[in-house]
């Protein structure tokens, strides 16, 4: 990578970085591990029934990096009149060495199969009630859903659940409740995102190794899992290095290969950090996304 681009992606990052974590106005658990939580942030302007925005992190599915970074981005929405919930879920465990598998890559192991993906299927099935009791401003009917970069699959997976292979303990009979996704330099497509080594060998260690690709991509990827039929639109910049904007694509032209529109959204001279970041122009252009699909 050019100097200059490593320099903008540390800038962007520690910006992004930089904004003190927000508290939730009241949290729910939707299991029993201390993981299974949902965070819920009211509207700040005093909304009543306010659309639900669904907000999964990133962080490469690896347990350092949970839904604490992300707290100044649902804060900002909550600002822009959207009830908000922020869902934590199970990540790699912190050290390889608690999880004996042939994936590739070094430091903390990317996601846990299945438990990742039960996690975000528990929450978005418990969503509806939580919301209702937890944050009586949020109107479930409502809901759209978004994440950035690893959260940016979850969105696009849970938003496919209805297309799951059958047999699947994920699959729902019909289309989840929602008014759309906004994926945020989603991890789309998984076989690119390997022929790109993605975050370091993360989606090969969230399948659970370059052996179990075969059988089980087709179950979470959300490229190999199309049409929805759900109203999707993606927003990536153009100089983003940790999620190429190549993945993104790849992803758009599956979608239109299964005869469905995925909106893209390019935004220029913005890498990857930005589009969570509440000082940056971006950030505004996601809220403008979202707001298109929930009002």
């Amino acid at each position: 990578m050019p100097d200059s681009a490593a320099a903008r992606d540390a800038a962007e990052e520690a910006s992004a970085m930089s904004h003190p974590a927000v508290a939730p106005d009241a949290s729910a658990a939707y299991g029993e591990h201390p993981d299974q939580v949902v965070d819920f942030y009211a509207p700040r302007d005093g909304r009543d029934r306010a659309p639900l925005v669904v907000v999964l992190h990133g962080g490469a599915w690896r347990a350092p990096y949970d839904r604490q970074h992300i707290t100044p981005f649902a804060d900002f929405l909550a600002r822009r009149g959207f009830a908000v919930a922020n869902v934590e879920y199970r990540r790699g465990p912190s050290l390889p060495q608690q999880r004996d598998d042939d994936a590739a890559g070094d430091g903390p192991v990317a996601g846990r199969w299945p438990d990742t993906f039960d996690d975000v299927a528990a929450a978005l099935d418990a969503l509806p009630e939580l919301a209702r009791t937890t944050l009586p401003q949020a109107d479930p009917r409502r809901t759209v859903v978004t994440g950035h970069s690893a959260g940016g699959h979850l969105a696009l997976w849970a938003a496919a659940r209805h297309v799951l292979p059958t047999g699947s303990p994920w699959r729902l009979t019909a289309a989840p409740l929602l008014r759309g996704v906004v994926a945020l330099a989603p991890i789309a497509d998984l076989g690119r995102a390997v022929e790109l080594d993605v975050c370091g060998g993360a989606v090969l260690q969230l399948i659970g190794g370059e052996g179990e690709f075969d059988k089980r991509a087709g179950y979470v990827d959300p490229a190999a899992l199309l049409p929805t039929g759900i109203a999707t639109a993606v927003v990536q910049g153009r100089e983003d290095t940790v999620v190429p904007q190549a993945v993104a694509e790849a992803y758009v032209d599956a979608a239109a290969k299964a005869g469905e529109t995925v909106g893209l959204t390019l935004l220029e001279d913005v890498g990857h950090f930005p589009l969570i970041d509440p000082a940056a122009d971006a950030c505004a252009v996601v809220a403008e996304e979202i707001a298109q699909l929930a009002w």
